[in-house]
């Protein structure tokens, strides 16, 4: 998040300035994501999503018994179907997740209870993380005191919440410090994943072809807590379509985490909509190997008299003591995993922390939450409250709970279904409000029924009827995730109702509020390419004016190029003492330069931002063209000059400013058309 606006004043200098007239400039900048690899946007999902592999096999067949792996997969193979829904809205969106994608298609009251919904998933990520980090660890320490003749026997689920409790505590306090996880730990965390995976498949595979493999029985053993409310229907406890959805719904929660898709969107380095793609993909085949290879091994190596009942709750912890090797070589393998199941997990606490603030903090911004909310820390500028409200509910979910991984995974599977649900309901409205092209669609799209002109989105509604009848089915099943859920929702969206009454304004539509932005106020004397973070890299500059019309930016941004680019508007002063007035950002830069950084991030390519104040609007850009030493200048087509009398002009003013044999580009560039020169 942004800071407050800054203002650095200019040190007193006696040099005398370069040229004969001086231009102060203003370098504008914001909380804007650095653009980061699709590799780094993989590893922080993955930080998300592949923290389920430790818990998902154990809670799934609590619930549907041996066959629980045929589903775990089912459900991995219908993620890549809701990850296209997530990737379509994306390409429509750069900013927000569920809560502006229904906003923009259903309006402000679903939007509110979708986001209700996800509040839901985000506040239950950090305890079942928790627990399961805690259930690892407490699983160890027991099998390590067995083997060590010590006579103590550390209780499960009470450890477990306990240490669950020190991991949100600690992270609660990192979040009011500010330190958020980097993706290049997401990224360190995952490589160390990656060992994991590999070491354990390949083991698994070794311990079936010495031991001899048998896949588990498509068969399915609910109990009663399993069937909820439909517990007296005998049509639930069969292979039928009932007793498949039922199943489906229970393994539902092994694709959780896909709303961080969204999330790190914003964060995509260019080509954003190709870059999401691959992170899609790797996403995908990460999951499918994990997690459905490890659910089926699991069920395939582990003896049934102890699996559930000795290591339900840590399923890849008894996986390792029951693989091919000496005992010290499986404790050793074993110790190796609760390792790398604390870094993820407790990687993935602090994922539903900074989920949870940043979900409620857009909400905040929207008129939708007291402005109260959102008061920054007195010392370290966070938002406290948010973070600490968050951090209640978590320890507040942990102790009710009692640390009991099956009713958190159940209650949990609410509000992953239903936002799934929320989204991509939508995505379909959208596709008939907003007829606009697009540049992404999910597939299956027959061209051949065209109802009202459009195309039928038949792949978008399968997706979306598969989801639908998952959550009315897990309604009756889940009983506890039913009623904790319903009562979760209602509590957040009647605290945003009465909040925007309070609050007595309109919301603002959303991504039209202004971006928060520093300020720091420079005499040419000191604008040099280091001040911007650049070192030796080619420069771009590309002259804006106008909010309204940024054609120019969009084409520049649409070439694959990989140079600086600074965003230059030139504020027009006369009379001699118009520096004076410098230290102004008015409300039209700030627009301006809010949809600069929009465009850009749509487009996944970094800026930098910077005001000139002058009396002569060419002089200034040729000026700080010198002054930073750019490779190229870019303009848009004036509506006062032709484009080569724009060229000549820049060319003149650029005369009486070089001193030496740099030479520059220019463009005068339009949404069709474009001319060039060389200085």
């Amino acid at each position: 998040m942004a800071a407050s606006p800054r203002v650095t004043l200019p040190e007193q200098t006696n040099s005398p300035p370069l040229f004969g007239r001086n231009t102060r400039t203003i370098v504008v900048t914001t909380g804007m994501l650095a653009f980061i690899s699709f590799w780094r946007a993989s590893a922080v999902v993955l930080c998300d999503l592949a923290s389920t592999v430790y818990y998902i096999g154990g809670i799934v067949e609590t619930a549907v018994g041996r066959s629980s792996p045929y589903f775990i997969l089912a459900v991995m193979l219908f993620s890549y179907a809701v990850r296209a829904v997530y990737v379509e809205s994306c390409s429509m969106f750069t900013r927000g997740g569920v809560y502006r994608v229904v906003k923009e298609a259903m309006g402000s009251t679903l939007a509110k209870i979708s986001v209700s919904a996800l509040m839901f998933d985000y506040i239950l990520t950090g305890p079942i993380s928790g627990v399961s980090a805690g259930q690892y660890l407490t699983g160890l320490m027991n099998e390590l005191f067995k083997l060590g003749g010590v006579h103590l026997v550390l209780p499960q689920n009470l450890s477990a919440a306990v240490f669950a409790i020190g991991v949100t505590v600690y992270f609660w306090w990192q979040n009011i410090l500010g330190i958020e996880e980097s993706s290049g730990k997401a990224m360190r965390i995952m490589q160390v994943t990656t060992v994991m995976a590999v070491m354990m498949i390949v083991w698994c595979g070794i311990t079936l072809y010495v031991r001899g493999a048998h896949l588990p029985p498509l068969e399915l053993k609910f109990t009663s807590e399993s069937l909820g409310w439909l517990k007296h229907l005998p049509a639930a406890r069969t292979i039928g379509a009932l007793g498949i959805m039922i199943a489906f719904g229970h393994s539902i929660l092994a694709m959780s985490g896909e709303e961080s898709l969204a999330q790190i969107n914003r964060e995509i380095e260019a080509p954003k909509l190709k870059n999401l793609l691959r992170t899609g993909l790797i996403i995908f085949l990460y999951s499918m190997l994990l997690t459905s290879l490890i659910s089926f091994f699991a069920v395939m190596i582990v003896p049934d008299a102890v699996r559930m009942s000795k290591y339900g709750d840590n399923l890849i912890g008894g996986l390792a003591m029951f693989v091919v090797g000496p005992l010290w070589i499986r404790i050793a393998l074993r110790a190796f995993v609760v390792f790398v199941g604390f870094l993820i997990l407790a990687g993935a606490v602090n994922t539903s922390i900074v989920g949870s603030t940043g979900v409620l903090t857009r909400v905040a911004e929207d008129g939708v939450l007291l402005d109260w909310f959102r008061h920054p820390h007195r010392r370290y500028g966070t938002n406290h409250r948010i973070v600490n409200l968050v951090a209640l509910m978590q320890i507040g979910t942990i102790v009710l709970s009692r640390g009991d991984m099956f009713l958190l995974g159940e209650a949990y599977a609410f509000g992953v279904i239903w936002s799934f649900v929320f989204k991509t309901l939508s995505v379909v409205v959208l596709r008939y409000r907003q007829t606009a092209p697009r540049i992404w669609q999910v597939p299956l799209n027959l061209k051949w029924f065209r109802p009202g002109g459009q195309d039928f989105p038949l792949g978008l509604i399968l997706t979306f009827l598969v989801l639908f009848a998952t959550a009315l089915i897990n309604l009756l099943t889940k009983q506890v995730a039913t009623v904790a859920g319903i009562g979760f929702t209602a509590a957040p969206f009647l605290i945003f109702e009465i909040s925007q009454k309070v609050n007595g304004h309109v919301e603002h539509a959303y991504g039209e509020e202004p971006e928060k932005f520093n300020l720091e106020f420079i005499d040419e004397s000191g604008l040099h390419p280091k001040l911007l973070g650049f070192d030796g890299q080619v420069k771009k500059i590309i002259a804006i004016r106008d909010p309204g019309n940024l054609s120019h930016l969009h084409r520049y941004l649409s070439e694959p190029d990989h140079a600086e680019l600074i965003a230059l508007t030139v504020r027009m002063e006369k009379g001699l003492a118009s520096s004076d007035g410098v230290q102004l950002f008015t409300d039209t830069e700030q627009k301006l330069f809010s949809r600069v950084v929009k465009t850009c991030e749509d487009h996944g390519r970094a800026v930098s931002q910077l005001v000139a104040v002058s009396n002569d609007q060419i002089h200034a850009i040729a000026r700080i063209a010198y002054l930073l030493g750019a490779d190229e200048v870019v303009m848009g087509v004036s509506e006062r000059f032709q484009p080569d009398v724009q060229l000549e002009n820049f060319a003149m003013h650029w005369g009486s400013l070089a001193q030496s044999e740099h030479h520059v580009k220019v463009r005068v560039l339009s949404a069709t058309q474009g001319v060039r020169g060389e200085i």
